[in-house]
């Protein structure tokens, strides 16, 4: 008796499980339909699994498998043959199964269950499975047609939000997405919990072909009908911004009814402009009208870079030109101020000097701390913003005396620590410290000789804040230093050893009447000797050098000469030592044990060269950066290098394919020019606007 009510607890406990795990549709209609078989008998646990599998099981399956089986057995002739069956059977596996599970929903049993029902726990219906993972678009036309009449599909959403037609764009189901559209055209404005349409949907998913395809079906499909004002949103075009295709940008700023809601669109400009010229392009820019400039032209990545920020450029000036012709002058404040200032703190130098060309007083736009674009440019180190100041003719004054809310003036400004995302750029504590001093030292030449013991509001000179905000990165750049130094005085010293005793154990020894070297007119033993005494001599030098490291007293402004030209001089001297040390090296084994086999050459040479080129490889970009960073080119004061020659050159070369829109849109730039009397807007480089302010 004890047993069998332990029986009926665990078989309780079960169904309990199987039923946990069903949505509350299925569990209720499973529940309904074992109660009208057996009304007065309780349900067991296998009667609830042998219910749920006449529902979801799939009995034609096994037979299929059954007979796929026998099918391997007898043609197991072949390997070729039997991988075609194995494939075909396969096929038809799939399509008994879905033909009995797409009949079983049809036809079937369960008539209290809509395909409006929910069926899944993220609240998705069958309509939202079948376009999700249904390719069978015959299927879900007949599951459209046993929609229930006072059901509206358009509002038809799953736990996240999602249309049909978001599940159909999400999964690239372009046939089920143009059958939505035909019939419910709203269901492209419907948003998601995200607020964010079909289209959106499609474009964040990188799928571009099926974006590309429902934009085809809207042009050319004159039953899908939508208000265009409400399809096309800011958020599509900024999406297209954000993943840099400013081709479909381009196309999207000009498309009928388009409109501009707030700054994102500029905003995601600033963000995701290309203003960096790559290795080759910099090159290019060197040699300007030279063979070597037209060369890297023509390399297809060269290209493709310069074809990106063409059509980067292009974007830029086509949603400065709308916002001044279709926004109101009062509101162009609210759709430039946050993208001059973000485009100042990412040093965009192009996206600043066309915002400020179309909008003057974007000039003046003040961040929340209260600074202008000089001002937030020092702050977040952008030299090229900075370096407007050079370029300006009324107001360049101005800013020598310029303060902030705080009291704060541009000295002050460039006394605070750098944001962590520029410094981070610069390898090693002490080359960080350097490029601060370098913009304290620069500042310190523009502002007015009173700026320079000036306080702020706190009470507070520049060179207290300066003190202040980098005692840290002070102490960290002295401990790198020390560090660094160190680890070289080791290498040179054991350096110096080495080759000062091999100068007294020469190769083959010595004449023991004369004590002269047995080699001494052998050419491979004067390279030997000179190699050794080279590398003895700046060993000596490179060991000099570091103790003269460890032993200075670290003033700040160290940093900006003294001790990266100490720590440039002992690099390169132990970059000599320990190359020539190497050659010596391989020069003595030549002598040793090469004399009567000049074939031993090869191995040596090779060897020896790719210790070389394996250690600088390691060791000299270090000593790049010093260099670049001391004596390289100074990043103040000068006109900034852009790529206007190379892309103009670039864009002369290149035959533009127009379609209609792209026509459209130069008739509509030529229609400007008329308007505005000149050719203000014919720029293809900013290089050619003029700033004066």
């Amino acid at each position: 008796m004890e047993d069998m009510e332990a029986w009926i607890r665990s078989g309780a406990l079960v169904v309990s499980w199987i039923l946990g795990t069903l949505s509350k549709e299925v569990t209720t209609y499973v529940v309904n339909r074992l109660t009208s078989k057996n009304p007065n008998v309780d349900f067991t646990a296998k009667d609830v699994w042998d219910e749920l599998e006449c529902i979801y099981g799939p009995k034609i399956l096994q037979q299929a498998i059954g007979e796929t089986e026998i099918i391997r057995e007898e043609d197991a002739k072949s390997e070729d043959k039997s991988k075609e069956k194995e494939e075909t059977n396969e096929e038809e596996r799939e399509t008994l199964w879905e033909y009995n599970v797409k009949q079983r929903f049809i036809e079937s049993d369960i008539e209290e269950v809509s395909v409006t029902d929910i069926i899944t726990n993220n609240g998705n219906t069958a309509l939202h499975v079948a376009v999700g993972t249904s390719k069978d678009l015959e299927f879900f036309k007949e599951l459209l047609e046993k929609t229930p009449e006072n059901i509206s599909l358009t509002d038809l959403k799953n736990s996240d939000g999602s249309t049909l037609l978001h599940m159909a764009v999400n999964v690239g189901n372009i046939e089920a997405a143009e059958i939505l559209m035909e019939r419910y055209p709203n269901m492209l404005i419907q948003k998601d919990n995200e607020g964010q349409t079909p289209l959106v949907v499609g474009l964040s998913n990188m799928q571009s072909k099926v974006y590309w395809d429902l934009l085809e079906l809207i042009k050319k499909k004159p039953s899908i009908k939508v208000d265009k004002k409400n399809l096309f949103t800011d958020k599509l075009l900024e999406l297209a911004i954000s993943i840099k295709n400013f081709y479909l940008a381009r196309n999207f700023i000009w498309w009928e009814c388009r409109k501009m809601d707030s700054d994102v669109v500029l905003m995601a400009i600033a963000q995701n402009y290309p203003c960096e010229l790559s290795f080759w392009e910099r090159i290019a820019a060197e040699f300007q009208d030279t063979p070597i400039s037209n060369h890297i032209i023509e390399l297809p990545f060269v290209k493709r870079r310069l074809k990106i920020r063409h059509e980067a450029f292009q974007v830029l000036l086509s949603v400065c030109k709308f916002i001044q012709l279709f926004i109101s002058s009062d509101r162009h404040k609210d759709y430039y101020t946050n993208p001059v200032l973000e485009a100042t703190r990412l040093d965009a130098l192009d996206v600043v000097k066309v915002i400020v060309y179309h909008f003057p007083d974007a000039f003046w736009s003040k961040s929340k701390d209260g600074h202008n674009v000089i001002q937030h440019a020092v702050v977040n180190r952008s030299e090229k913003i900075y370096n407007l100041l050079y370029h300006m003719s009324e107001h360049r004054n101005v800013y020598k005396a310029i303060k902030d809310t705080s009291g704060n003036n541009l000295l002050h400004l460039a006394a605070r620590l750098a944001p962590a995302e520029k410094l981070n750029l610069i390898s090693g504590a002490a080359l960080q410290i350097q490029y601060e001093l370098q913009w304290y030292k620069e500042v310190a030449r523009f502002v007015r000789p009173l700026n320079k013991t000036e306080k702020n509001s706190l009470g507070e000179t520049p060179q207290m804040v300066f003190m202040s905000t980098h005692k840290e990165l002070l102490s960290e750049g002295e401990k790198w230093m020390k560090f660094t130094a160190e680890s070289y005085t080791v290498t040179a010293t054991l350096i110096t050893t080495i080759v000062f005793a091999a100068a007294f154990t020469v190769p083959g020894g010595n004449n023991q009447d004369t004590g002269v070297p047995i080699f001494t007119n052998n050419p491979v033993f004067t390279t030997f000797a000179v190699s050794d005494a080279i590398s003895l001599f700046t060993s000596v030098m490179s060991m000099l050098m570091f103790l003269s490291i460890l032993t200075t007293r670290y003033n700040v402004d160290d940093f900006l000469y003294k001790l990266p030209r100490k720590l440039i001089i002992g690099l390169v001297t132990l970059f000599i030592s320990t190359t020539t040390m190497i050659i010596a090296f391989g020069a003595a084994l030549f002598i040793v044990f090469g004399q009567n086999n000049g074939s031993l050459l090869i191995p040596i040479g090779a060897f020896t060269g790719l210790t070389i080129t394996f250690f600088v490889a390691l060791q000299f970009p270090l000593v790049v950066d010093l260099i670049r960073a001391t004596y390289g080119r100074k990043i103040f004061g000068g006109r900034n290098a852009t790529s206007k020659k190379i892309l103009q050159k670039f864009i002369n070369k290149m035959t533009w394919q127009q379609d209609k829109t792209q026509e459209r849109e130069i008739l509509m730039q030529i229609d400007w020019d008329k308007r505005d009397g000149d050719s203000r807007y014919n720029f293809v480089n900013c290089d050619d606007i003029p700033f004066n302010i």
